[in-house]
């Protein structure tokens, strides 16, 4: 395994835990040369998902595509990486659980949104305005407009 920050190919496990409803273990690793800290994660590799995207196109489905979005949906929130992880790999598993090859990105959006409500409604409209392609303000006072009744028929909602 190389060290992310110094491309070193020594390093050591300082601790192993299961991760992701025990699919996966992850590992807290120390570079021999630079003695930086990183994660990494094992898993069993399964077949790989296509993500149909809005253009036709398809490519495959990404973790870390998905995380890098969530990240920025939550820049300057009160919401974990680890809790971000977990988003993305509860996303991971309902798409893998449909047992189709090949899924609609909409479909994937849909789910995130809907993992993500509960957890910062800030971040979900954040998320939503980038996912749903608000041309403008209208579509966008529509969506908190959604968000507000929500929040009135359902009680909290979110973390606020």
């Amino acid at each position: 395994m190389k060290c992310p920050f110094c491309a070193y190919s020594g390093t050591k496990v300082l601790d192993s835990r299961s991760a992701n409803e025990d699919k996966s273990i992850r590992r807290r690793r120390e570079c021999e040369k630079c003695a930086k800290r990183f994660t990494t994660f094992e898993m069993v590799e399964e077949t790989p998902l296509v993500v149909i995207k809005k253009d036709g196109s398809r490519e495959e489905f990404s973790r870390e595509k998905m995380l890098r979005g969530l990240i920025r949906a939550c820049e300057k929130r009160p919401v974990s990486l680890e809790r971000l992880e977990m988003i993305v790999s509860e996303v991971e598993k309902q798409v893998r659980n449909t047992a189709h090859a090949e899924v609609d990105s909409r479909a994937i959006g849909e789910i995130v949104m809907t993992e993500l409500y509960p957890v910062d409604e800030v971040a979900y409209i954040r998320f939503a305005s980038v996912y749903r392609q608000f041309k403008d303000i209208n579509m966008f006072m529509k969506e908190l407009s959604g968000l507000l009744t929500k929040h009135q028929v359902g009680g909290d909602g979110g973390n606020n």
